[in-house]
């Protein structure tokens, strides 16, 4: 794109070019400027485009499990299949996740800045989901499930989320009580922060084994490592249909490694832009190219939405190539979305208007609570629907819709932006850091 492509004032934008290699010389004012021209994304600070993101991938969720309830995405009649590759609002869920809690980390490996601390990272990461999906349990309970308010293990496996893990649970299927049925991917989500620290630390030995080189060479290695682990979501595939078919594991952490490694290395390229121009050039390169990626995002949506990528339905897919394909091609499809949005600079003049308008952060805030309660509020309007009411995606659409950003607005001034705020109040007060990212 054209000029105003720079990043913003402040920890966001500001850019050491005297730390880079290539860059400019001190009294050097031509280099200085040039080297500034090359608008590496910030890599702290919040950015708008993020909540748009992240307002996507909660509609993208909330319209696929409104069309499944309804009955429309195993319709044979016209294209309602295509409400099937609502899907991919999970990879992109996770994608984001990758980004932003990994970051920190590979600034560390590449920076030289102190790793985060695993104990206050995952303070921040309980008191950031639990609060208000406590909420959401205690209501399912005493409401749609109050059959089983008096049964421990139900609390316990739902407010430890551990649900996914029970065998023969009393619900009907592995995912977990209808009106929770989504909280599958929080499960995923929970178990992914456990593991971060751990990942994170075996990344580092490994970027930095030998003499460790130079930021290029530590950064190289960093991708390399992430791939190998995204790879192994493959071979997790193969354990569930080896020497029988697990559906229960299709649930588990492993098989979704590809998709939080999508994020990790975009964390890693936007730190290395920060410290070497040739990868600045790239991300230029590729938040430039936009409507190309998005493009293609929306031609992979069409793919993840037939069979081939899975059964039209909730379930696990029966097949390993069915399987495989699930997580490269929703996997791909949430990559091409996010890429040019996680390497863009602050105030990209394309995608700022599209992502950051003011709608878009409002349910980009708003996203986690959406995601919360849809189904809740699904599930039980099409059990009302049985009693007699008609269901239809195209009536039933707008109303649910609304009645999820209701709920999820409750949560967030009444749960989740207190508890933040309170969470904040406890932090010791640090100078801002120029390369550490958000946590949430």
């Amino acid at each position: 794109m054209g000029g105003g492509d720079r990043p913003g004032s402040g920890a966001a934008g500001d850019r050491d070019v005297e730390s880079r290699p290539g860059a400019a010389k001190e009294g050097d004012v031509k280099s200085a400027a040039k080297a500034a021209e090359t608008a590496a994304p910030p890599i702290s600070g919040h950015q708008d485009t993020f909540d748009g993101i992240r307002a996507v991938a909660a509609l993208c969720v909330l319209v696929f499990h409104v069309a499944s309830a309804a009955g429309s995405v195993t319709n044979p009649a016209g294209v309602r299949w295509l409400y099937n590759g609502g899907q991919v609002g999970v990879p992109i869920f996770f994608a984001l996740s990758g980004l932003l809690l990994y970051r920190p980390w590979a600034a560390a490996v590449l920076n030289g800045r102190p790793a985060p601390r695993a104990g206050e990272y995952l303070r921040k990461r309980v008191f950031r989901i639990l609060p208000a999906y406590w909420v959401l349990v205690v209501v399912y309970m005493f409401t749609a499930g109050r059959d089983h308010v008096g049964d421990p293990l139900t609390w316990a496996s739902l407010l430890t989320l551990t649900q996914t893990y029970l065998p023969d649970a009393w619900w009907n299927g592995d995912l977990g009580p209808a009106h929770l049925g989504q909280i599958w991917s929080l499960v995923v989500e929970a178990a992914w922060y456990v593991a971060l620290p751990f990942t994170a630390a075996i990344l580092a030995w490994y970027a930095r084994r030998g003499r460790g080189g130079d930021v290029g060479v530590r950064a190289r290695r960093l991708l390399t490592g992430i791939g190998v682990y995204a790879a192994l979501s493959l071979a997790w595939t193969v354990v569930m249909f080896v020497p029988e078919r697990h559906s229960q594991a299709g649930l588990w952490l492993p098989r979704y490694f590809a998709w939080f490694a999508i994020g990790m290395a975009l964390a890693v390229v936007t730190v290395w832009a920060r410290l070497d121009d040739r990868a600045a050039v790239l991300c230029r390169a590729v938040s430039d190219s936009w409507a190309a990626c998005w493009t293609a995002a929306a031609m992979l949506y069409v793919v993840a939405a037939t069979p081939a990528a899975g059964p039209l339905t909730l379930q696990t897919p029966d097949a390993f190539w069915t399987a495989a394909l699930h997580v490269i091609v929703l996997g791909l499809c949430a990559a091409a979305l996010v890429a040019p949005v996680a390497l863009a600079p602050a105030g990209h003049p394309a995608l700022g208007p599209v992502l950051g308008n003011p709608v878009m952060r409002f349910l980009g805030r708003i996203s986690y609570g959406v995601f919360l309660w849809q189904l809740l509020i699904i599930v039980a309007w099409y059990e009302a629907a049985d009693r007699g009411l008609r269901g239809n995606v195209a009536t039933d659409l707008p109303l649910l819709a609304a009645a999820s950003i209701a709920a999820a607005s409750l949560s967030y001034y009444l749960v989740e932006r207190p508890v933040r705020a309170l969470t904040r109040r406890r932090d010791p007060a640090r100078p801002q850091d120029p390369v550490r990212a958000p946590s949430s």
